[in-house]
């Protein structure tokens, strides 16, 4: 069983701000592989389908962004999946607007988010796809809970559009398959 996380913070408030990226990722993967994400539990909405032969599980935590971890230790520890078969999607500052970065593993990089997913689950091992949402020229918290506009707008959705392919490319072969061809 596989399982994708898309990060973001519940509520309309929320909806279109760069921090909601991994939520708007997961949509879109969602409607390519035709899974309603509407059942509420584990703190969160999911949905199970089927993707290239795999049962997958698409999430998006409803626990606001820093607990996210809360959210996904209780559907991982029910549904028993393994850690090499999570893929997280979130907003990442350190990479410009239209860019993806594919990881493996490694520490949070500062995001609230995977730093609490990292501790719920207890491992770094965590692999994960990061849009890029730019650098802030003023508060952080103000530039992620904020809302792009005209060519950023434009380049963070083609951004999300790579990193639901790159999910998708995932599914359909690996994780190192879909590093080689989306982190170029």
């Amino acid at each position: 069983m596989y399982l994708i996380i898309g990060l973001g913070n519940p509520g309309r408030k929320y909806e279109k701000t760069r921090h909601n990226v991994g939520f708007k990722c997961i949509d879109a993967i969602a409607e390519i592989l035709q899974i309603d994400v509407d059942v509420d539990d584990f703190k969160g909405l999911y949905g199970k389908g089927k993707a290239f032969d795999k049962d997958v599980i698409l999430l998006k935590p409803q626990t606001f962004m820093n607990l996210s971890g809360e959210s996904a230790r209780a559907i991982v520890n029910f549904f028993k999946i393994e850690i090499e078969n999570i893929i997280v999607i979130y907003d990442d500052m350190a990479i410009e607007p239209g860019h993806i970065r594919l990881r493996e593993k490694g520490s949070s990089g500062g995001h609230k988010g995977m730093e609490n997913i990292i501790q719920n689950l207890a491992s770094q091992e965590i692999k994960r796809i990061r849009i890029g949402i730019g650098e802030p020229k003023f508060d952080a918290i103000d530039y992620v809970l904020g809302k792009p506009e005209g060519d950023e707008a434009i380049a963070i959705d083609q951004a999300i559009v790579k990193a639901k392919d790159a999910a998708i490319e995932c599914l359909r072969s690996t994780f190192n398959v879909a590093m080689s061809k989306y982190n170029g």
